[in-house]
């Protein structure tokens, strides 16, 4: 209760963090630098094997890592840690504690979850030169459907309601998380490559679940991909979402 009356958050997220940086390291990978690839269809900034979306609140907006070190902090891309980008994309407000990160002007910026503007950022995906797609793209979304209790969605929840009975932040907070996914996601051009996994029965921040539930998960995203397969035409998608414009 008082991390969430600080604004700092409930967890330090040191132990993830540290996970996340060993396992890269045992696999050679420690800054974007290691994460470079040679595409010539893609930006020069954008030439990395990975791109993770988070929060600047400090200055209002989302950023994408590796992609906008240099644009918005005047960092170089190359030598930036890619677990701390990505313990930063994690930090669900008021849960993990946010990240800081100072740009070479001097200016430190608190970073946080980039869930909080994008939940589901597939089009970080797509390309950008007018040309065809190579291949088609796929997105899998981990959402309950709602609506539902707020303590229901992010279990996490019920321990706001040691302040006093349910109140409007909760449901802000869960409308943050996942609402904007919601309305995303009826967007045609998201809907018709998105894999929709039911998760109605486990939290969006319940990280300690049984293995039945585990069990559950994984036969709904099961179903869910045959389902998706089984209708899913490439030359459809195409005309009608990525035609080639005139000449």
């Amino acid at each position: 209760s008082w991390a969430l009356l600080r604004g700092t958050g409930l967890y330090r997220g040191d132990r993830v963090h540290q996970w996340i940086k060993d396992t890269l390291e045992r696999l050679g990978v420690s800054t974007f630098h290691d994460l470079q690839i040679d595409d010539d269809t893609l930006p020069p900034n954008q030439r990395y094997r990975l791109v993770v979306t988070v929060t600047d609140v400090t200055t209002g907006q989302l950023v994408r890592l590796p992609w906008d070190f240099e644009r918005v902090y005047g960092l170089d891309p190359n030598a930036q840690s890619v677990a701390d980008a990505v313990r930063a994309s994690m930090a669900i407000p008021f849960f993990f504690r946010p990240v800081s990160l100072t740009s070479a002007a001097g200016m430190t910026s608190t970073l946080v979850d980039g869930g909080v503007l994008s939940n589901f950022p597939i089009d970080s995906l797509d390309r950008t030169d007018g040309q065809l797609p190579r291949w088609p793209t796929f997105g899998v979304t981990v959402l309950p459907n709602l609506p539902a209790g707020n303590d229901d969605v992010i279990p996490a929840l019920r321990l706001l309601r040691l302040l006093g009975p349910p109140h409007l932040f909760e449901s802000v907070l869960s409308t943050m998380l996942v609402g904007r996914d919601q309305a995303y996601l009826n967007q045609p051009w998201v809907s018709a490559r998105a894999i929709r996994v039911d998760s109605t029965d486990v939290g969006a921040l319940d990280f300690d679940i049984h293995q039945e539930d585990v069990e559950a998960l994984h036969r709904n995203g099961y179903e869910a991909a045959q389902a998706f397969l089984s209708t899913w035409n490439w030359n459809s998608y195409v005309q009608r979402f990525r035609p080639m414009p005139p000449g």
